[in-house]
């Protein structure tokens, strides 16, 4: 059974989209504070786990890399089923509203500083899947007998949840255009 990635997994391989990197360097990226530092927290054990597991499964390489009075760092780059394989992620909204936090953020992120045409996309894809959500939950929540009753307000709250997503997500449509002009 073949697993696909986690998101952080998916992340890690868009930390290479761009050039070869080392592993340090990767746990510096997750470490700042103005990106992915902020939706991520990851020991560097757990990192140098997942780029092993990664390039196990094929999606980077590792070529060492020689430094005078240093041992020979690893370089690790995206191999061909990596690339595409987070080209595929990257370009997918997310399928429900808990992973919107997560995953969604670190898609926007990349999307942002690889593909901005395929980022405004993402938007529009996620704005419908929204939408579907909200009426769903509108539609449980009018079933309902009573307005004062548990399930009502735990439904009236998750409308809330996707109504503030869809706030976020045109937010998110306005710095695009913005960065554009």
């Amino acid at each position: 059974m073949i697993r696909s990635p986690l998101t952080i997994e998916y992340a890690l391989l868009g930390l290479l989209y761009h050039q070869p990197r080392h592993g340090y360097e990767i746990y510096q990226e997750l470490l700042n504070e103005d990106g992915l530092g902020l939706v991520w927290r990851l020991k560097q054990s757990q990192l140098y786990a997942l780029l092993a597991k990664l390039e196990q499964q094929g999606y980077m390489d590792a070529t060492l890399e020689p430094q005078e009075g240093r041992p020979p760092r690893k370089m690790l780059q995206l191999t061909p089923a990596g690339r595409d394989a987070f080209l595929s992620w990257l370009r997918t909204p997310v399928p429900q509203g808990r992973k919107m936090r997560l995953e969604f953020m670190a898609k926007f992120y990349f999307a942002r500083q690889i593909e901005p045409s395929s980022a405004a996309t993402l938007i529009d894809k996620q704005r419908i899947i929204c939408q579907d959500w909200l009426a769903s939950l509108q539609t449980q929540a009018n079933t309902l007998s009573t307005e004062s009753s548990f399930e009502w307000l735990v439904y009236q709250f998750r409308i809330g949840q996707v109504e503030a997503m869809n706030t976020w997500l045109d937010i998110c449509e306005r710095t695009l255009v913005t960065a554009v002009l």
